[in-house]
């Protein structure tokens, strides 16, 4: 069997963690594919041969040049420096590689290139958060998606920023090779295998950590224990607190009610058992305090749009 082509783009300010995390996720499908054998040849290549990347320091890589080999896959990590690539009279060389390519793939900011390149007119894709806006103003024919972590839309992959591009490069190899392989691959750069592509890149205890450090180990405590007894009264009484003084205090500081972020903190777990394990729904419900499947079923269409099961045969073991 042949192996697949991967070439990394690089380019003057990109992000070590975009290029380094995808492409260690293809080194070690070489390394651990079985029976031993090398799925992936792979390649860094960029417009200039000698690619600053930080002060004193710089990469080798291959220059993208007419007689460059053409890739399976061309992935193009992000970094501060991509609208220069973008505009460096030697784009078009680029250009021309993603005409060869079968599979495109951006990570982070990288998506400006491919979209400059005319490659993702009427796309569903996603970037890091802090370009949807850049994105969908300077490319309005292509469908920005918020929240995700990543994105398949027919041969084009995007992802979010940093070790997203990680979860991007395991399900990618997780589409050629295999769950198993891409398992073997997760487990020894010790991650997940892996973050369901549609897993916000805010999720609900994220959020949490990020705002009033008055309910910090509150919210440490409620996840800890969603199989638990999370009313009002339970919470009021964690905290010290009358349960009027509580709720007024919880909602001035988080913009939510009490029961709105238990129900967001059980359904985000819910929806991390379902990719991670195969318990049944009623083991689910019970596990995450929703009471029972029914209840599980209707508040989890409602959160999400689609059903545990649909969800689970998207994003779960297969």
């Amino acid at each position: 069997m042949l192996a697949k082509l991967i070439q990394f783009v690089t380019y003057p300010g990109v992000s070590l963690l975009d290029l380094g995390g995808p492409l260690d996720v293809f080194i070690a499908a070489n390394h651990y594919a079985t029976p031993p054998w090398q799925p992936y040849s792979l390649s860094i290549i960029a417009l200039q041969a000698d690619t600053p990347v930080l002060s004193g320091f710089s990469l080798k890589a291959e220059p993208l040049e007419a007689e460059t080999a053409p890739a399976h896959t061309l992935i193009v990590p992000g970094g501060p420096g991509i609208q220069a690539f973008c505009q460096d009279p030697g784009f078009s060389r680029f250009v021309e590689q993603t005409h060869t390519a079968q599979r495109l793939v951006s990570v982070c900011t990288g998506v400006f290139a491919l979209a400059a390149a005319g490659k993702l007119e009427g796309r569903n894709v996603t970037t890091h958060w802090s370009a949807y806006d850049e994105l969908e103003q300077r490319f309005p024919s292509v469908s920005v998606k918020r929240g995700p972590i990543f994105i398949n839309d027919g041969n084009v992959w995007t992802s979010a920023g940093v070790t997203s591009g990680i979860d991007l490069a395991l399900a990618i190899v997780e589409q050629d090779l295999g769950h198993a392989a891409a398992l073997e691959v997760a487990r020894h750069l010790v991650v997940f295998l892996k973050r369901p592509g549609d897993q916000d890149q805010f999720s609900p205890t994220l959020a949490l950590q990020a705002q009033s450090p008055q309910f910090s180990d509150l919210h440490a405590w409620m996840t800890a224990h969603l199989d638990k007894d999370l009313s009002v009264a339970a919470l009021a009484a964690y905290m010290n607190m009358s349960e009027r003084t509580f709720v007024r205090k919880y909602q001035a500081h988080t913009g939510h009610t009490p029961s709105k972020r238990v129900e967001a903190l059980r359904l985000e777990e819910v929806r991390r058992l379902l990719v991670t394990s195969s318990s049944p729904l009623k083991t689910l419900a019970h596990r995450c305090g929703l009471g029972n499947e029914s209840t599980l079923i209707r508040r989890f269409v409602k959160a999400f749009g689609i059903t545990p099961a649909e969800h689970r045969a998207r994003f779960g073991p297969r």
